[in-house]
């Protein structure tokens, strides 16, 4: 192997031979279909990785492409996953270089032999918070329906404890979304509710800066990717003239060098990034989003992209060891009709761990399909 000087210490020391691989496919249905600006998911494929040693420990990981964002195909990933099946003794040179552009690949590997390295208890970042001593504040998601839908939503979740609350504009007229903004911010003004926009590239770069002025008469806190990514000039100038502070979301996928990665950085100069381990580089990528931002003054908060309990749990770890105390983007493990059980739990908007129980894998083994 090379030397791992880009992995970080605990995945070098836990490589070996003789690691054994298992792969487990299983499609996840959503309880009422997901509406996204690009696609309407009925359900979503996941894989999750079983990686176990010679002592018998097995850590696990899950891989969760998202049809439509993820650069990776579902085909690419299962042939990926196969040869490091059949190349354990080379996953240092996958980790190290080997997954560029297959980051959801690289968070299930990654996260599996963190596991294995704790222990293979589902704990791949031990903290305070795996020990039920502490939660993650978590905004509330409105997704994309009629008018009168979301605005009930956004009472559903001030109700149920969320101060915070992230709305997706851009399936709506222009006039509806505003409207509908004047109704959320009559019922809950800015010192109640916190309101975050994901536009997903919905404005058109010559109509962007006027409309984030109408925007910034209802105290927005953010607005995710108000234009579409592969743009960084004109994001950039947007970035320097907005009067509502912007994200960058989708922009951040496919940067895969720290050269680049800080390249778009300096050149947008953004007010946050957003963090997707399964789309931005795996844990690892994400931590040196992180870290660059940091070097820039620029905020973060994590994501995550419709994974499992198993893939949310990880990234809920994950996060809380970075002591970051931005409200998070976390998903809350109750999308699907069917989830895999793990002990994070959801109480008045925010994510905790019970401490003490371990996660349970049936339904991967008794509904998914092994294919390594």
């Amino acid at each position: 192997m090379k030397n791992f000087n880009d992995i970080p210490l605990n995945l070098r020391s836990v490589l070996q031979d003789d690691l054994r691989l298992e792969v487990y496919r299983l499609k996840l249905a959503f309880k009422v279909p997901a509406v996204t600006s690009r696609n309407v998911f009925q359900e979503k494929t996941s894989y999750f990785l079983f990686v176990t040693d010679s002592k018998k420990r097995t850590g696990v990981g899950e891989c969760a492409p998202l049809r439509g964002l993820s650069p990776e195909s579902e085909s690419q990933v299962e042939n990926i996953l196969e040869e490091l099946s059949e190349n354990p003794g080379l996953w240092g040179d996958y980790l190290e270089e080997g997954l560029s552009g297959f980051s959801s690949v690289r968070m299930g590997l990654e996260t599996a032999l963190l596991d294995l390295f704790n222990g293979g208890a589902g704990l791949p970042f031990p903290s305070k918070f795996t020990l039920g001593a502490d939660r993650i504040p978590i905004n509330g998601l409105i997704w994309m329906a009629s008018a009168d839908l979301m605005f009930q939503q956004v009472e559903h979740k001030v109700k149920l404890g969320y101060r915070v609350i992230k709305m997706k504009i851009g399936s709506l007229s222009w006039e509806e979304d505003l409207e509908l903004l004047h109704r959320i911010r009559r019922a809950f003004p800015p010192e109640q509710v916190e309101l975050r926009l994901d536009a997903n590239g919905a404005l058109a770069p010559d109509e962007a800066q006027e409309k984030l002025e109408e925007l910034a008469t209802f105290h927005i806190h953010s607005i995710e990717q108000p234009i579409p990514p592969g743009t960084p000039d004109l994001m950039a100038d947007l970035c320097e003239n907005t009067p509502v502070p912007i994200a960058l979301d989708e922009e951040l996928i496919g940067w895969e060098t720290t050269a680049d990665r800080t390249f778009l950085l300096e050149r947008i100069m953004p007010h946050y990034i957003i963090l997707k381990p399964s789309l931005c580089g795996g844990l690892q990528g994400a931590t040196e989003w992180a870290e660059l931002a940091g070097q820039f003054n620029i905020g973060w908060w994590a994501t995550s992209a419709l994974e499992s309990n198993v893939g949310l749990s990880a990234i809920a770890q994950w996060v809380y060891v970075q002591q970051n105390p931005a409200v998070h983007g976390l998903g809350t493990g109750q999308l699907f009709t069917r989830n895999v059980e793990t002990p994070i739990f959801l109480e008045d908007g925010a994510l905790g761990w019970k401490a003490g129980v371990s996660p349970k894998y049936d339904l991967i083994f008794e509904e998914g399909e092994r294919i390594v």
